[in-house]
């Protein structure tokens, strides 16, 4: 095999190369151009601005995060007749939308932000499309389409301006993602709804999300953060990265009990890179505590972001926020431990005390934060109750059980 190489693209600007030599070992370099610049900023914390190669154990933690994972990729390659463990041929094929600013390309072709191809599909056709993600996920195959969105979760990106539906083509910018009800687990859609309705409502950041249905399919509607309308037209992409990607971790290593990152690193990540840490340490300490009490269990290090956004760093706002206790068959144990706690049924005051401890926070500053958290959360569930909110007759209920619980530690 061949020396190959990638063009790597933060928006409009090439920052590097992607190289994989004849052995398939891959390695990143940032181009001297890029590193002269006063404006110039890292892909990731975990890749920081060097004249040097990187080599593959320094890149694939953030090259292949920018991948879907399980099935999903396993089907990608194989639409591509590509190897599912070859990161470089997946991104060739797939990488030129990604999250963040990130773009991969090859040689002589470049980003087409300054003027980007869509394809206008009807409500009818988008249907086709969310029906179709089992067998075609991330419409891999589909002339034009070059996207991919982590996790392994079935999901589609694209553009919606004034309720018209677009496909991007050749990477360009896409504004939402959509992902359609998955028949393992009856009711997600509105369970997802519920939960960052929820975490909205108590003042917590997070992506802005609608419910939607084409054809019969009923999908949740996600609002890109990491892309901004200009002049309702120019999108401009906002760089991004996901804790593992910033802390080193592969993607198959986002579970704590897998060796993924547990929550004292999650919070010595935003201490050491936050532009402002003290309000990012603060909001993590409260998502932390929600996700708790929606009985999320998933609230692994890639549902974790940093947002790297006109020459600061801060936390992302929250994503992807599910009460898993909703299924039996989901496993029971958080994603990160709580103190030395992995069942959020089980926490006590002292697991409490430990984590803040780990977290680097006051102990009074973090109790009172906990309950006051807790008490918003009772109140605004409630209140989404009283308006008949989808999802809040299978969430709710668990959600006065946590925090009853919390409430009633002795602190």
């Amino acid at each position: 095999m061949a020396r190959r190489i990638l063009n790597v693209f933060l928006g409009e600007n090439l920052v590097g190369q992607l190289e994989q030599d004849a052995s398939g070992s891959t390695r990143f370099e940032y181009s001297e151009a890029w590193l002269n610049l006063p404006q110039a900023v890292p892909l990731s914390v975990s890749l920081p601005l060097d004249s040097g190669k990187f080599h593959r154990n320094k890149t694939r933690p953030f090259f292949a995060g920018l991948l879907p994972e399980e099935q999903i990729r396993r089907v990608v390659a194989s639409a591509f007749g590509v190897s599912e463990r070859n990161d470089f041929a997946l991104l060739e094929k797939i990488g030129a939308e990604c999250a963040g600013a990130v773009s991969l390309r090859p040689p002589g072709e470049h980003p087409l932000d300054e003027n980007p191809a869509y394809r206008q599909i009807d409500e009818s056709q988008l249907g086709e499309r969310l029906q179709s993600l089992p067998q075609h996920p991330l419409l891999a195959g589909e002339k034009g389409i070059r996207l991919s969105l982590a996790g392994a979760q079935g999901k589609l990106a694209l553009r919606i301006d004034a309720g018209r539906f677009l496909l991007p083509l050749e990477g360009s910018p896409s504004t939402h993602i959509l992902k359609p009800e998955n028949p393992r687990f009856p009711g997600l859609v509105e369970n997802e709804f519920f939960c960052m309705r929820l975490a909205a409502a108590v003042g917590l950041e997070t992506a802005r999300v609608e419910i939607g249905s084409a054809s019969s399919i009923r999908f949740l509607q996600v609002e890109r953060y990491d892309r901004r309308s200009e002049n309702g037209r120019r999108i401009t992409r906002i760089h991004l990265e996901d804790f593992c990607q910033a802390l080193g971790f592969a993607p198959e290593l986002k579970y704590e009990a897998e060796g993924g990152p547990g929550l004292k690193k999650c919070f010595e990540l935003v201490r050491s890179v936050c532009g402002i840490p003290g309000p990012d340490i603060l909001r993590l300490l409260d998502a932390v505590v929600f996700n708790s009490l929606i009985g999320n269990c998933d609230a692994h290090a890639k549902n974790f972001s940093l947002l790297r956004d006109e020459g600061s760093v801060r936390l992302a706002p929250l994503y992807d926020l599910v009460s898993t206790s909703v299924y039996p068959a989901l496993a029971n144990e958080l994603a990160m431990k709580i103190g030395d706690e992995r069942s959020p049924v089980r926490l006590t005051a002292k697991n409490w005390h430990s984590f803040f401890e780990q977290a680097g926070i006051g102990q009074a500053l973090a109790r009172l934060r906990a309950l006051s958290v807790s008490a918003r959360v009772l109140k605004a569930a409630e209140n989404l109750v009283r308006e008949d909110c989808l999802g809040a007759t299978t969430v709710a209920p668990i959600v006065r059980q946590a925090c009853g619980r919390l409430r009633g530690l002795r602190w």
